[in-house]
């Protein structure tokens, strides 16, 4: 049964992927070669396909969405495009968090003034900036609503980068992390978990002492694992890698989804925030990042240790509500069951290279296009 209605918080994705050459699997600097390509898509509409901060890297975007299944139906339609022109271009589309192989070659910035700004501040820091994320735009009223819900958001972040881990190898070898792509992006000077928010003057406030320091240029340097869009009427969440498969990218975006639902939820009945400690989300993002869900998590609800299925049961549990209002319970709680009985991306690609070397791995992450 579909719950659907006129409260329905719609969502839109955004998806990175890297530009792998074709024959050895090294990045790749083709993006401009790329998106030509895909200007000859038919089912790819004007400015779906982007740069990146690297010219190894496109950017994908859905429209604004209702239900979990066009957010499936797009993101189908646009990897299936563009992978085909990566192809024609000589090389693979990519769907993981990091660079699993990297000869330490330069790869070009793109010719943008934000991006070649970037790169005279952080000189060798972009250049590892080969990593791919996933951002859900999750529709709110107004900034005031938006920064609350932020606020109750905030201690379910690191599960999320949990869940979300889809980069263990870097440099070609396994970093022995979920998600090498959280520690490389939390080198930025504004990055990780943001600080406890309850309104748009906090949230301001907090955003406009960052900026006022001179050490990041502006706003969108901004790199919380969750933040206000600048851009749109949304709240933003940007704690995973970049998923495998269409399915894991659904249930992550469900999941976020129905978390900023609840928030505003809460905040419009006044439900008082958790608000755990930053040092406390600091370790358990790291965490997350370093084991994902093979091992326990820190349990936002109490600081402590607990088994991942326990923290992601509580987690489902605490969004239900929003979950069912918008008929994605099913959908998102087997996705979530895939992810915890050993599906997550991170764990799909180490035994790929087990079974059968970086060449498997390859293929898992750079699948041709069906058809081609």
């Amino acid at each position: 049964m579909d719950h659907r209605g006129a409260s329905t918080v719609t969502l839109g994705v955004e998806e990175e992927f890297l530009l792998l050459d074709a024959r050895t699997g090294l990045p790749s600097p083709r993006a401009s070669q790329v998106r030509a390509a895909a200007d000859l898509e038919p089912v790819l509409g004007a400015g779906e396909v982007d740069n990146e901060l690297l010219q190894a890297q496109v950017e994908v975007a859905t429209p604004i969405c209702t239900g979990l299944t066009e957010v499936a139906a797009h993101l189908g339609r646009m990897r299936g495009a563009v992978g085909a022109a990566a192809l024609r271009a000589g090389c693979r589309l990519a769907a993981t968090g990091c660079a699993p192989l990297w000869s330490g070659a330069t790869t070009p910035v793109t010719e943008k003034q934000r991006y070649l700004d970037m790169r005279t501040d952080a000189a060798r820091l972009v250049d590892e900036q080969l990593i791919n994320g996933m951002h859900i735009h999750v529709a709110v009223p107004d900034r005031h609503a938006g920064a609350a819900a932020l606020g109750r958001l905030r201690p379910w972040l690191p599960v999320l980068v949990a869940l979300g881990g889809n980069s263990p190898f870097w440099d070609g070898r396994d970093t022995g992390f979920a998600s090498w792509r959280t520690v490389v992006f939390g080198r930025w000077p504004v990055s990780g978990s943001p600080p406890y928010t309850a309104d748009a003057a906090t949230y301001e406030q907090r955003v406009g002492a960052l900026v006022e320091t001179g050490v990041i240029r502006g706003r969108r340097e901004v790199y919380w694992h969750a933040r206000l869009s600048e851009r749109y009427p949304t709240l933003e969440v940007r704690a995973t890698d970049v998923q495998l498969d269409v399915g894991s990218a659904v249930t992550l975006a469900g999941l976020a989804r129905a978390l900023v639902a609840t928030g505003l939820r809460e905040a419009a009945r006044g439900v008082p925030a958790l608000d755990p400690p930053g040092s406390v989300l600091h370790a358990a993002g790291w965490h997350a990042a370093r084991h994902g869900v093979a091992a326990d998590l820190v349990d936002p609800l109490h600081g402590r240790p607990a088994k991942a299925a326990d923290v992601v049961g509580a987690l489902l549990e605490y969004a239900a509500g929003a979950l069912e209002s918008h008929g994605d319970t099913r959908l998102v709680s087997e996705g979530l069951a895939r992810l915890l009985d050993g599906g997550t991306g991170a764990a799909r690609q180490r035994r790929a290279v087990a079974d059968g070397g970086v060449g498997a791995l390859l293929d898992l992450i750079a699948p041709p296009p069906a058809g081609a």
